[in-house]
């Protein structure tokens, strides 16, 4: 069967499952009505497989991708039996990240708005312990956490659990290795052993395999293989991040790139309210879609966009669900998404029932090996591409601008104008030449209609075949101890630190921002360039307190202590170059003061690093 056929089967399996819809699951009301405001009329294939067996009151292993629709799989059913008059903690749902605790707390507060009285309470390392502790005094039903803090909150005794009939286990695989096992294994042993649990992970390895042996009862287990298939009618290319930002690049693109409709992926609603501004502010019609916008006004927007009077539309993946505009030529993902079957949904918005279409994804260096995972997965080759040059744009303006004019020599109403400019003809002393020319510069206005092709471009790079993972590659070693500044926030210092975990450990850049950002309260959007060698990694970051610099070194990601200290590539290159064994590299040690800190992660946060530096989500330099 081509990738075709099964892509139309997985769609004909689409349209049953919307035949059923979530009306069959035997949600509560209030529920089934807040999912019906919102559009979610299509379960998902993990939703429509859990949702029956939570209702029902079943223990149960989820294993799906990120993306396949898991949150709503475990919320739904959750929140259809909870009971909002009991002002208890019901329902606990850890998660390995405050992105993510965030992002479900949202969802499940959207999922609720019918249900009058209910409280949900994000709870995370880096957040104010007394604002945290006083909702959970006023009472709140569903608690989503990261391990760390739950278990801090838990031995102070603020966060009590004795009604608890609800635990949830989300990305338990990024859990495990981010380290948090154990805190997970302390939190179960003091749940009430009353209570129903589900588990979910994209992989199985054994020791979340343990876990579910020893603390699930009879669990049903439920398999959702991801879909991997992307249609030959689309073509698939990749811009390497770097030299430009993206919002500029993604201006050259659509002046280059000849388009119909685009649907540009980003990952939050934050971004992509920015990135439709941003555009808009450069004469683009663009809008954004996500999750906060009611039914009413999506309708409105994608009926916009349908009928021609919107081209651009920028998206989350929750809003972008069931989107099939036939306008839709170009799919950019501004923002890579987590896993390959998100990529593969998101790209199947365009080249459908036969057509063409072109799917472009912006990929930065800490990407190149999801990169390598989508093409592994896909089984097809991403074609690199290079940002248009400055010359390239303005022979694009040239022919542009040349049709408007020529478009315009066919309208019809010209008979004043050619009058006017025969009067102004009659003149011998005006040159023909020169009025075009006038008449021309004013219709474009007081933009310049050419870039300067003497200014300086940023260099465009290219990621070789050992950066995509072919081939064999050398161990890359570090080059300088100057950390990049962030290019959204140039006023920030930057310094560069490395930490004690790296290629060899199996650690991801996405491990380190979270376990940085989750126990050393930085938002992410603070946290710069990361570099992964074979037993360390540097990481740019604003200048850490010596408080949170103490919490961090003991941080654990893929089982080992981060360690964090102050990088010293001079002390790196003496040891490399005398070393006759692979003993490790001496770095300097940021935090004289060593505090031992066993089990939980109590500090007080520094609020001056999170509050550096603008609202809006920054750019790391590359």
């Amino acid at each position: 069967m081509s990738s075709n056929e099964l892509i139309e089967n997985e769609r004909k399996d689409e349209d049953l499952n919307e035949m059923v819809g979530f009306a069959g699951l035997g949600l509560a009301e209030p529920v089934y009505q807040a999912i019906k405001d919102l559009g979610f009329e299509t379960p998902s294939k993990i939703q429509e497989k859990a949702i029956p067996v939570l209702l029902e009151g079943h223990d149960l292993i989820g294993q799906a991708q990120t993306g396949t629709g898991k949150t709503a799989a475990f919320a739904l059913p959750i929140l259809s039996r909870l009971d909002v008059s009991q002002k208890s903690v019901q329902a606990l749902i850890l998660t390995p990240t405050r992105e993510l605790a965030i992002q479900i707390s949202e969802a499940c507060q959207s999922f609720a708005k019918h249900m009058h009285g209910f409280h949900i309470l994000p709870i995370y390392g880096g957040a104010s312990y007394e604002t945290q502790i006083k909702s959970l005094k006023r009472g709140v039903h569903v608690v989503v956490g990261t391990p760390g803090r739950v278990m801090d909150l838990m031995r102070r005794e603020k966060l009590i659990l004795d009604d608890l009939k609800y635990l949830v286990l989300d990305e338990a695989d990024e859990m495990l290795n981010m380290g948090f096992i154990d805190d997970i294994e302390w939190i179960m042993d003091e749940c009430p052993p009353e209570k129903q649990i589900a588990l979910f992970s994209a992989t199985m390895p054994n020791d979340i395999k343990r876990v579910a042996k020893q603390y699930l009862i009879e669990p049903v287990e439920v398999r959702i293989a991801a879909k991997t298939a992307t249609a030959s009618t689309v073509r698939q290319r990749f811009w390497y991040v770097s030299g430009f930002h993206k919002i500029e690049a993604l201006s050259r693109l659509l002046e280059v790139e000849p388009y119909d409709a685009v649907l540009i992926f980003v990952k939050t609603k934050n971004d992509a309210e920015d990135v439709s501004n941003r555009l808009c502010a450069r004469g683009y019609a663009a809008e954004s879609l996500h999750g906060d916008i009611p039914q009413k006004i999506r309708e409105k927007i994608v009926d916009k966009l349908k009928n021609g009077q919107l081209d651009i539309l920028v998206a989350t993946d929750v809003a972008a669900r069931g989107l099939d505009v036939d306008r839709i030529t170009h799919v950019v993902n501004y923002d890579i998404p987590y896993d390959v079957e998100s990529y593969v949904h998101r790209i199947g918005r365009t080249g459908r029932a036969g057509r063409t279409g072109d799917a472009i994804l912006f990929v930065s260096p800490r990407d190149r090996k999801m990169l390598r995972i989508i093409e592994q997965v896909t089984k097809q080759k991403i074609e690199p591409m290079l940002m248009p040059t400055n010359e390239d744009i303005n022979k694009h303006r040239i022919e542009t601008f040349k049709n408007r004019i020529l478009e315009g020599m066919e309208t019809e109403g010209l008979e004043p104008y050619q009058e006017l400019i025969s009067e102004i003809l009659a003149d011998d002393s005006v040159d023909p030449l020169e009025l075009c020319a006038s008449l021309a510069k004013m219709v474009n206005g007081n933009e310049p209609l050419f870039l300067d092709t003497n200014e300086e471009e940023p260099e465009q790079k290219e990621i070789s075949d050992d950066e995509r993972g072919s081939g064999n590659r050398r161990e890359k070693r570090p080059t300088s101890a100057k950390a990049e500044m962030l290019r959204d926030f140039p006023e920030i210092e930057m310094k560069r630190y490395m930490v004690d975990v790296g290629r060899f450990h199996g650690v991801k850049p996405g491990q380190i921002v979270g376990a940085i950002a989750n126990e050393g309260g930085l938002e992410s959007k603070y946290i710069g360039h990361i570099d992964i060698y074979g037993n360390f990694s540097t990481v740019d970051l604003p200048e850490i307190p010596n408080d949170i610099m103490s919490v961090l070194k003991n941080a654990r990601i893929c089982g080992r202590r981060l360690d964090i200290k102050i990088f010293d590539l001079d002390r790196v290159e003496k040891e490399s170059s005398s070393r006759s064994s692979r003993r490790r590299p001496i770095f300097i040690d940021h935090d004289s003061d060593k505090k031992s800190r066993a089990g939980s992660k109590n500090y007080k946060n520094d609020r001056s690093m999170r509050d550096r530096g603008h609202s809006h989500k920054g750019s790391r330099g590359r």
